[in-house]
């Protein structure tokens, strides 16, 4: 199973970041090059605790679903999102938070395994690995962005 870690440095409040990080909205726009929406559950605001959202994203020009909960969250500190039905075998993506001399520090762990044993693994390391990784540097990127400028007030109100 690869476990992809990411560090994002982001110059704003932490309360900020972690609201933006779970924005059903902020999501969706930094996911436009799959044409990421939510078809269900949580289509819009912010998701908490317990609650779902089903996605629908086209991947290596397939359609795919990923129906997630998040099972963990202690705001602003970090939330847990697991993957209920979709195409990984098993998906697990921690999100935690810490503000440190000014600044936020978003740290992801993203946990995830295909389905089909030993041809599983193989594409798991050769493709989704780096393709995954790279998925998360722009979600973070965008949301980074949106942090640091006046653009959180788009998706926020705070």
């Amino acid at each position: 199973m690869p476990i992809i870690k990411i560090e994002t440095i982001i110059h704003a409040p932490i309360e900020r970041c972690f609201l933006l990080s779970t924005s059903i909205d902020l999501h969706k726009l930094s996911t436009s090059q799959t044409k990421e929406q939510a078809i269900a559950g949580v289509t819009q605001g912010l998701i908490g605790l317990n609650e779902t959202v089903t996605w629908r994203a086209k991947h290596f020009g397939l359609w795919h679903k990923l129906k997630v909960k998040i099972t963990a969250y202690d705001a602003p500190y970090f939330f847990v999102d697991e993957m209920l039905e979709g195409t990984f075998s098993h998906m697990k993506h921690k999100h935690e938070f810490k503000f440190i001399d000014g600044r936020t520090v978003m740290n992801d762990t993203f946990d995830f395994s295909s389905p089909m044993g030993f041809i599983g693994k193989i594409v798991d390391h050769l493709i989704l690995e780096k393709y995954m990784t790279r998925f998360v540097i722009e979600r973070n990127q965008t949301l980074k962005e949106f942090a640091e400028s006046d653009r959180w007030k788009e998706i926020l109100s705070l």
